[in-house]
């Protein structure tokens, strides 16, 4: 009903019911239950529809938020699904991992006085009924093309690409280092915030429309760039960075000291039903341990949550400003409070203590000095103010930086950055090997998953372009 909208007034913010701390913890289950119909129908109707739609503005999609909002209030479900798959390849993956209080939620126009509708929220509801209803089906071509492209990466970037290209048509091969796609949505991601059958079904329903995904291939170990190119008609690079950021301090190589990833990675894999030799002898196990986190981002988030639910004895995360600083999701730092994390907030690591294996962790305190050329206050070290936390578990989640993928790839000719990044022309998303384009973390550095769908499906379209002119052009000649 068209006049069920603008109940902002009326309806009060309300998002899914949350699990209690207590049985949050016990598990790696998501954390919200679903939406009821009402439920999800009420928040939807609290949306303005206002003539300029922030919340559409700031999705790095573009979703046609009001618009899926106004349907799910009149229980046009189906067709709100319809439109927020229009433009979003995985919108039940997003409506789980998106800040979306950095991002729609929080351009929100009614969020100052009356908080946001809860979008979110609604468009995991929306997706995953569509699921439930099996709504969500295989596709077929309307017009099979005899082109091919070959695609490197299983992350969010490479496969939304890879179906945007075989819904035109061609022959589509994704490649993944991985024993099964999905990259971080897979392996980096815990299940507390994406249930990995999530994922999964994503995955089977694009082998289901045509698309090859070859797991346990490496670009450089089972075949060289050149090798792909002699193959496909042309490439995407969609490897996503890996590598984590090192930190300079004394001690940072004793034992007991871990990358995000390699803990993360461990522990998703546990969850999968893999046997994990570093899970299982204790070493990327935080069971009992006093763990210590570095960083402030999401990354750190998931690694404190995953902590907590491991059984660690006690769980701190170290980050150098304060929480009004912090660039991870605000609801993702309450929900680590919740559940028993200890912030310790302008705080920076001097050096790890121990022997063979770390003890303790030497920190300084920090203060928030002259803003930086972002607008970020810069953190400056408080001198004479060093304290000691124990600590028999650190995890460094600094954020993560490119492989060298010229070496890795067998193709020194590829030009990166000074960061490692690919060298792209943006217009067109090219990289200087003629066929070959780049999309995602790859291109831009470590971001966020709706931002390497996005550059997935703008890569899609360059790369249509790129093949049909190219027929076009041997129609010509002939």
């Amino acid at each position: 009903m068209a006049d069920d909208m603008l109940k902002f007034v009326s309806r009060a913010q309300a998002m899914p019911d949350k699990r209690t701390v207590d049985t949050r913890r016990a598990d790696f289950g998501e954390i919200y239950a679903p939406y009821d119909p009402k439920a999800a129908a009420d928040q939807a109707a609290r949306c303005s529809q206002c003539g300029i739609p922030y919340c559409h503005i700031h999705c790095p999609l573009g979703n046609n938020i009001p618009d899926w909002l106004k349907l799910t209030a009149e229980g046009r479900l189906e067709e709100a699904y319809d439109l927020a798959s229009a433009t979003n390849n995985m919108p039940e993956i997003c409506g789980r991992i998106c800040p979306q209080d950095r991002l729609c939620e929080g351009n929100c126009v009614i969020e100052k006085d009356f908080d946001a509708v809860t979008i979110g929220s609604v468009e995991k509801y929306i997706a995953d009924t569509a699921w439930d209803q099996g709504w969500v089906k295989p596709f077929t071509p309307s017009r099979e093309r005899g082109e091919s492209v070959g695609i490197i990466g299983a992350g969010p970037a490479g496969l939304a690409a890879a179906e945007e290209l075989r819904r035109a048509g061609f022959q589509v091969t994704v490649y993944d280092r991985h024993d099964r796609p999905g990259g971080l949505l897979t392996y980096g991601i815990p299940g507390f915030k994406l249930e990995k059958h999530v994922v999964l079904r994503r995955t089977d329903r694009l082998t289901a429309s045509g698309i090859t995904i070859q797991c346990d291939f490496e670009v450089g170990r089972d075949a060289t760039m050149a090798d792909l190119r002699a193959k496909h008609d042309a490439i995407l690079i969609a490897t996503g960075v890996y590598r984590p950021r090192d930190l300079k301090c004394p001690g940072v190589g004793m034992d007991g000291i871990h990358a995000a990833l390699d803990y993360l990675i461990a522990s998703n894999r546990k969850g999968l039903g893999d046997t994990v030799p570093a899970f299982d002898d204790g070493t990327l196990d935080a069971a009992g341990k006093h763990v210590v986190v570095i960083g402030g981002g999401d990354t750190a988030m998931d690694c404190v949550r995953t902590a907590v639910r491991q059984g660690a004895a006690s769980v701190k995360c170290l980050y150098r400003r304060d929480r009004d600083n912090m660039p991870g999701s605000v609801r993702e730092v309450q929900n680590a409070e919740e559940e028993g994390v200890d912030f310790v907030w302008l705080s920076g690591p001097e050096a790890f203590l121990g022997d063979a294996h770390v003890s303790a962790v030497r920190a300084y305190r920090m203060a928030l000095g002259a803003a930086d050329a972002t607008g970020r206050r810069a953190p400056v070290q408080v001198p004479d103010s060093s304290f000691q936390i124990d600590c028999d578990m650190g995890i460094l989640a600094l954020g993560f930086e490119p492989e060298d993928l010229p070496v890795l790839f067998g193709e020194p000719a590829l030009r990166v950055t000074r960061w490692g990044t690919v060298t792209v022309d943006h217009p067109t998303m090219m990289t200087n090997l003629d066929g070959v384009f780049a999309a995602g973390d790859i291109v831009r550095g470590a971001s966020l998953v709706v931002w390497a769908i996005r550059d997935g499906r703008d890569a899609a379209e360059q790369i249509t372009s790129y093949l049909l002119s190219k027929t076009t052009a041997k129609g010509a000649a002939a």
